[in-house]
């Protein structure tokens, strides 16, 4: 008889991964108080870990006005994004064209 498998909500993944984080316990401690594998755990506690890491490296980014060369520098980047959706835009309506047209040409091929 096949056994079930057991799903944990992100909180709870997220509350084990701060067992072991918070605490300075052991993987393997905290995996055996709470009845899960050792391998599972310490997945969490990665992922936790990264995702922390991603948090305070978005705090880091500084609150200071753009300057007048990045102002040029994202002016410039716009620029060049909109000329590639047009270019794009056009290459669209280029393959649009050449299907109808070679739908055309196929429906009047003798058979």
């Amino acid at each position: 008889m096949a056994t079930s498998r057991r799903s944990f909500t992100a909180e709870y993944r997220v509350e084990a991964a701060h067992r072991v984080i918070d605490s300075g316990r052991t993987i393997t401690e905290v995996a055996r108080d709470l009845g899960v594998g050792e391998q599972l755990l310490g997945r969490w506690v990665k992922d936790e870990r990264i995702r922390q890491a991603a948090a305070l490296a978005v705090q880091d980014v500084p609150d200071t006005p753009v300057t007048e060369s990045e102002r040029s520098e994202l002016v410039r980047l716009r620029r060049k994004v909109q000329d590639q959706e047009r270019k794009f835009e056009e290459q669209e309506r280029d393959v649009a064209f050449l299907k109808k047209a070679s739908a055309y040409f196929a429906a009047m091929q003798p058979k």
